[in-house]
């Protein structure tokens, strides 16, 4: 068993933590990690309050282990992802921890959540940013390299990242994120530092996952010849940077993809999805992924993956994921601690 800051402090078997990708992470799937050992997340994704109570329950049905819920601050075309109604639900349902990314929360809001028994992670890629985060009150930081896929605004690979943060962090866990799928990449990480690993990529190609059969698919053949950053993908969140895999409209648009280009005249649809119980007809350049309701061209939709997509070859379940992760990175450290004694004797 790997013991870390993070599995003493959450009573988990494994420093695993499931990615809270938007539209992926549902119950089902922050559950199946969490049975497995490690800490699941499920993604909020601008769900209103009150739906976002059903999902934590229902998450909360299929596990009695912990889990986090994901947050996104930011305001986008549906308006904005998160709200103090949303932090009154975390409270009140009593979730271990509340995960930001790309923004850090209010200090009230962090205040609240602390007060009401919630821990508060912080998911960034710079080292002062999440200084500043550290001083205002969170309690872990997730380090994510420029191999993460999704949105990043990372320009440093994630093991040149994590021990600047590790040194200037202090005593305050921090989760490794980007281009780790496999037990090598997890003991690398903790090698070097990290409280844990976070992964995102590799878990999109699990049975568990809310992907599209064919996302899914595309992740298990891709190579990192395959990723590609850009930011065309947005009319509902425009100009932000992704990690996606390469498709025709990613080439297409490859040295005009500084920004999300207009919306074509007339209109353009390139699908058809469900976002809240309704049906969303997708527009040319659409930043929603692909889930087992949607239907249209994929070689015109956004397929968020890192680098670690290279690693992932087969569709598993989550469960097979996070133990052969584990068994793996435990084997490598005991042979590692092993030679170091050999060394010394």
């Amino acid at each position: 068993m790997i013991r870390t800051k993070l599995t003493d402090r959450y009573g988990i078997q494994t420093p695993f933590v499931a990615a809270g990708m938007s539209f992926i992470a549902t119950p089902p799937f922050a559950a199946a990690v969490s049975n497995t050992g490690g800490f699941g997340q499920l993604a909020s994704g601008g769900a209103p309050p009150f739906v976002l109570r059903e999902l934590i329950r229902a998450t909360r049905s299929l596990t009695a282990r912990p889990f986090g819920v994901n947050f996104l601050i930011e305001t986008t075309a549906f308006g904005p992802l998160t709200t103090e109604e949303h932090i009154q639900v975390c409270i009140e349902e009593r979730v271990p921890a509340a995960v930001f990314f790309w923004t850090p929360p209010p200090g009230e809001w962090m205040r609240r959540l602390k007060d009401g028994g919630c821990d508060v992670w912080f998911q960034t890629s710079s080292v002062d940013t999440a200084r500043a985060a550290i001083d205002s009150g969170v309690d872990l930081i997730i380090a994510q390299g420029s191999e993460a896929g999704g949105h990043n605004r990372s320009t440093t690979g994630l093991f040149a990242l994590l021990p600047r943060m590790v040194e200037a962090l202090g005593p305050t866990p921090v989760v490794a994120a980007g281009g780790i799928a496999d037990g090598r990449g997890m003991a690398a990480a903790l090698c070097l530092g990290a409280a844990g690993v976070c992964v995102g990529t590799r878990l999109v190609a699990t049975v568990e996952s809310n992907a599209h059969e064919e996302y899914k698919r595309r992740i298990v053949q891709a190579t990192e010849a395959d990723i590609a950053r850009t930011c065309i993908f947005g009319p509902e969140w425009p100009d932000a940077p992704m990690r996606v895999i390469r498709n025709r409209v990613v080439r297409e648009y490859a040295g005009q993809d500084a920004r999300t280009p207009p919306q074509p005249e007339p209109p353009q649809a390139i699908g058809k999805t469900v976002l809240g119980g309704r049906e969303y007809a997708m527009p040319k350049f659409s930043a929603i992924l692909p889930t087992p309701e949607t239907s249209g061209d994929f070689e015109e939709m956004c397929l968020p993956a890192g680098d670690s997509a290279a690693l992932t070859t087969a569709i598993t379940s989550a469960h097979e994921v996070v133990e052969s992760m584990t068994r793996d990175a435990e084997r490598i450290l005991q042979e590692q601690r092993a030679a170091a004694s050999a060394s010394v004797g």
